[in-house]
């Protein structure tokens, strides 16, 4: 397995080249992104992320202090705009309850302990968690989304039924921990996910991970 996830990283690598990941001003810009991308396009994101921009409310205090109705109405190109406004609002709260709002207080915190608080936020699941742990504190944990599951699947290396712990653990265990090489992997297998191993009518004949199926 773990000759097969290093064989994997290194052509998809040499095929698309980095693709520096997470795009953001700041890592409040990270936390906010991660929470709006659930469910929806990265370029919807990035309207609504332009939208607080425009604002100059990209910013945790100014945020924080926002009525949830105005936060909704600005970032609507997200897709579930009122959800996604109660679930950055109940982000905040936590934020500003347990770390005064400052970014290098929360910074600081272990990782396991750190994972464990925002997923007792109400709206922040596992992958949005994993995702501002890594790539807004690069903290070493692996992402895992539809498209690590689809491909792996496709390979052969999960069953079709494996859940979010069972897949993150394979990537945990076979490869060294370290939070800039998690990063990069998952953002490669977005764009295999994206560009080559679609939900439907994938490409498979011309995937770049085609000749590393049996090795």
């Amino acid at each position: 397995m773990k000759r097969r996830l290093g064989n994997i990283f290194k052509r998809l690598y040499a095929v698309f080249g980095p693709q520096y990941w997470w795009p953001a001003d700041s890592v409040f810009e990270v936390i906010v992104g991660a929470i709006l991308t659930q469910n929806t396009s990265w370029s919807n994101v990035e309207k609504a992320i332009l939208s607080l921009k425009a604002k100059k409310l990209l910013d945790a205090s100014r945020l924080y202090k926002l009525p949830q109705g105005k936060l909704a109405g600005l970032i609507k190109s997200a897709g579930c705009y009122n959800v996604k406004a109660a679930r950055i609002k109940n982000f905040l709260k936590f934020f500003f309850d347990y770390y005064a709002g400052k970014v290098k207080l929360i910074s600081k915190q272990e990782l396991k302990s750190l994972r464990a608080q925002l997923l007792s936020v109400k709206g922040i699941g596992p992958e949005t968690a994993d995702s501002i742990l890594l790539y807004a504190f690069k903290k070493p944990v692996f992402v895992v989304d539809t498209y690590t599951k689809r491909i792996l699947s496709r390979h052969g290396l999960v069953d079709a039924k494996a859940g979010y712990a069972q897949l993150q653990d394979i990537f945990m265990r076979n490869l060294s921990k370290n939070a800039g090489m998690f990063g990069e992997y998952h953002a490669l297998l977005v764009k295999l996910g994206k560009d080559y191993c679609r939900k439907q009518n994938p490409k498979c004949e011309v995937c770049p991970l085609w000749s590393t199926k049996k090795g």
